[in-house]
């Protein structure tokens, strides 16, 4: 649609839209279009106006100002016949029918430049047309127009100046071009309008390069092209080759490798004008790289470095080997990792560019070091002589063993084989590893295998008894246990002891055993050593227990002992008091203890010696010896029929038995305290005297003392009788006469008497002084040593004077006993 149609659509809404505008008492003007010799200007209606009157002033010019009248009901209008380029003061007046001025308003605008022309227009590119004109004064820029024949396309772009080009069109297209010029006023009118056409795209070129001295070149068939023109110039030379062609694909041969060439295409319509030209790059692929030496290499993982010869063109390189690993670089080198030990394999090397890849070089063959036996183990044949075995592998000229001690010791071979003999010693931890080796070299790694000795045998053991049934077994530790496992065997029992530690006590053992005692060193990885020598030790010999006491004399007694050990035992038994110690010793089942003092209390135990050691003491038993014997016992006769028996004191003992034996009778007393009455005693008889002294617990002592004699029988049939002489004469019977002499006491109110009479002789005669008294009279015996009886019963006689030859007897009374 053009400018000007655009133009009336706007200014009849305008004049519809003011037809219903209300009347103001003030007036605003405004400039609506400006062209290069006319202003459309609006403005608001005035009430009561009848007409308006514009005037255009020139400004800062000699020209005359331009008028123009409109009716009252019109609100906008344009001022024609107006100079390009020119200030124009527009000054616009509402008056009424007598032309009174009731309002004005004034603004100011430039015209538009003059109208430019058109000199040629022409396309150079299949999408825009570059069109030259005449310049205008006064223009600021310009606006190109283009048009389609038939009105489906319109399009204006705005140019500095001459030439101007129009971009944005279709190819091989006629389109109507049309220039403006344009200043701060506006736009001129178009100019007059010139015809051209697009010229046809230039091909779209698709270059490869199928070899290292080819270039392949295809293009899509070019719309309206008849032509194609190829034009291709080496990098770095000003040779040209020139290419016509009907076709859409060219190739070119016999080129460089690895070098580029730029070719241009352009494409001819029937009217013999030359499209758009296209120029693209293409480089030929590079020759193929010649190899020059793989290396494996050995850094934190193996690989291998590959070398080349660089050739020309190439922008990068690609290794890769037959396993399919490959690298990648710019420089004449590169390492492809990681690799496999033990591998044979070919390397190729390619060289590339954007064209493409070289064929690959020529096969590089490589091995790399061999890997290392993944089975390795030790063979210990015998004790001592050790073999490192292992699996054969590829790729191996030989191998070297390594045999590490624990201690820092170390040994190596080289061999073709797959063993290696070395000495082990017991006791010792081997870390043994094997590297194979070929013309690459060896495995950075090898798989190391342990291998542990078993323990040594302690040399140095010692047993000894630290109690009756307990062996405290010590050594020293020996290379490579981790344990002692300890045990005491006897043919029905074995103990165990299992400890880290190289002492061990075996208690709870039987006593006069004998014991053979191993100390056998283990380790987890080995096991226990059972080759180690026993050593028999022997415990202490069995207690002996006592199984009777009795006592052989006054201070021997008799132990009884069992004997549970071997015939070659000692036994001692031992009697221990408050205040001494008695000690026998024998190897039989009974021992004496002699010399024990009286009334003693013993604990008395037995215990066995070897040459092992002693015994544990047996159970104690307690020997009480027999109450002491008091020191003195004395008898002495209080009657003819009764005796008084007193002794010292004994230790010991609490009660006491005194016996009078004779074979006419006995008398016995038991009593507590250190003396005894006793009656029932024979006159004139010989008693032999014991005392049992007797203990607490029962224990009693015989003690036997000096005999003791009763006294002689006191007479019988005592008789006084007076005599012619006047003497007076005592007659008795007894039957003992012979063996005592006897006393006789005469006891009177006026005198006393004694006589004595011979043993045998049975009367006493007394020469009375007086007569006529009364007599008591006393016979008596007298015993050993002239001790005189002393409880003969008294008799009292009365005796007359002269005439009378018997006395009579008035009574008979005892003597006091005291």
């Amino acid at each position: 649609m053009g400018t000007t149609r655009l133009h009336r659509i706007k200014l009849l809404l305008l004049f519809t839209l003011t037809g219903v505008c209300t009347a103001q008492n003030d007036i605003t003007l405004s400039v609506f279009t400006v062209t290069s010799k006319s202003m459309t200007v609006q403005w608001s209606g005035h009430s009561g106006a009848s007409s308006y009157k514009i005037t255009a002033t020139p400004k800062n010019s000699p020209q005359q100002p331009v008028f123009a009248q409109f009716s009252g009901n019109m609100v906008m209008g344009s001022v024609n016949s107006l100079s390009p380029n020119t200030v124009y003061t527009m000054q616009l007046e509402a008056m009424d029918n007598a032309l009174n001025v009731l309002s004005s308003a004034e603004t100011e605008e430039t015209t538009a430049p003059d109208v430019p022309s058109i000199h040629q227009a022409y396309s150079k590119n299949s999408d825009s047309i570059t069109v030259e004109f005449e310049e205008v004064s006064g223009s600021t820029s310009y606006i190109l127009r283009a048009e389609s024949k038939f009105g489906d396309f319109f399009f204006e772009t705005s140019v500095p100046g001459s030439p101007g080009t129009v971009v944005g069109l279709q190819p091989y297209t006629d389109y109507i071009l049309s220039v403006m010029s344009v200043n701060s006023g506006g736009r001129s009118q178009p100019s007059y309008p010139i015809e051209a056409k697009t010229v046809v795209i230039a091909p779209k070129l698709n270059t490869s390069s199928p070899s290292n001295d080819s270039i392949h070149v295809t293009w899509p068939p070019v719309e309206h092209a008849v032509l194609y023109t190829l034009i291709m110039i080496r990098e770095g030379s000003s040779n040209r080759l020139v290419l016509n062609t009907t076709d859409t694909t060219v190739t070119f041969d016999n080129l460089e490798s690895g070098i580029s060439y730029c070719i241009k295409g352009m494409a001819w319509n029937a009217e013999g004008q030359a499209g758009d030209d296209l120029t693209v790059c293409q480089i030929t692929r590079p020759l193929s790289p010649d190899v020059t030496h793989v290396q494996v290499t050995q850094g934190r993982s193996l690989g291998i470095a590959v070398y080349w010869m660089m050739v020309q063109g190439a922008s990068g390189y690609f290794a890769f080997t037959s396993n399919g690993q490959n690298c990648t670089t710019d420089n004449s080198y590169c390492y492809i990792v990681p690799q496999e030990c033990g591998q044979n394999h070919t390397v190729y090397v390619v060289a590339y560019n954007d064209a493409g890849p070289s064929s690959p070089s020529q096969p590089a063959k490589y091995i790399t070091y061999p890997c290392p036996p993944e089975n390795i183990w030790v063979e210990e044949s015998t004790p001592g002589n050790c073999s490192v075995v292992w699996e054969d592998v590829p790729l191996v000229e030989y191998y070297v063993a390594f045999i590490k001690r624990d201690d820092g010791n170390e040994k190596s071979c080289n061999t073709t084989e797959t063993t290696c003999p070395f000495f082990c010693m017991c006791g010792y931890t081997y870390l043994t590893s094997v590297f194979p080796y070929n013309q690459a070299g060896t495995s950075l790694f090898a798989h190391v295998r342990n291998y542990t000795t078993i323990p040594c045998c302690p040399q140095d053991v010692t047993v000894e008894l630290v109690s009756t049934e307990t062996l405290e077994v010590m050594w020293s530790p020996v290379k490579g246990a981790e344990l002692y496992e300890t045990t005491a065997a006897q043919p029905n029992n074995v103990l165990h002891c299992n400890d880290t530690a190289p002492v061990c006590a075996l208690s709870d053992l039987r006593c006069n055993t004998p014991y053979s005692v191993t100390v056998t060193p283990c380790s987890e990885l080995r096991g226990c050593n059972r080759t180690c020598t026993p050593h028999t030790h022997e415990t202490a010999p069995c207690a002996p227990e006592i199984l009777n006491m009795t006592q052989t004399s006054n201070s021997t007694y008799r132990v009884l002992i069992t004997t549970p050990n071997s015939p070659n035992t000692n036994y001692t038994v031992t009697a221990t008091g408050r205040y001494d110690k008695h000690v026998c010793k024998t190897r039989n089942d009974s021992c004496e203890l002699t010399q024990l003092p009286c009334g003693a209390l013993y604990e008395v135990t037995a215990v066995a010696t070897t040459t092992v050691g002693k015994s544990l003491p047996g159970y104690s038993q307690a020997l009480e010896t027999g109450p002491c014997c008091p020191s003195t016992v004395n008898v002495s006769q209080v009657t003819q029929a009764m005796t008084n028996v007193t002794w010292s004191p004994s230790t010991g003992a609490r009660s006491y038995v005194a016996s009078l034996m004779s074979p006419r009778g006995k008398a016995k007393c038991h009593t507590l305290d250190a003396h005894c009455l006793m009656g029932c005693i024979t006159c004139g008889t010989n008693y032999s005297v014991q005392l049992d002294a007797i203990s607490s617990t029962g224990h009693k002592s015989q003690c036997h003392y000096r005999g003791f004699s009763s006294s002689a029988c006191c007479p019988t049939g005592v008789k006084l009788y007076r005599r012619t002489n006047n003497s007076l004469r005592v007659y008795w019977r007894s039957s003992n006469s012979q063996a005592y002499n006897h006393t006789v006491e005469l006891y009177g109110t006026g005198a006393n008497y004694t006589c004595f009479a011979a043993a045998g002789s049975m009367h006493c005669d007394i020469q009375e002084g007086t007569c006529g008294d009364v007599y008591t009279v006393v016979v008596a015996p007298v015993g050993e040593y002239g001790v005189q009886v002393t409880f003969c019963l008294p008799r009292t006689y009365s005796v007359p004077c002269p005439g009378s030859n018997a006395g009579m007897v008035i009574s008979r009374r005892r003597r006091s006993l005291k």
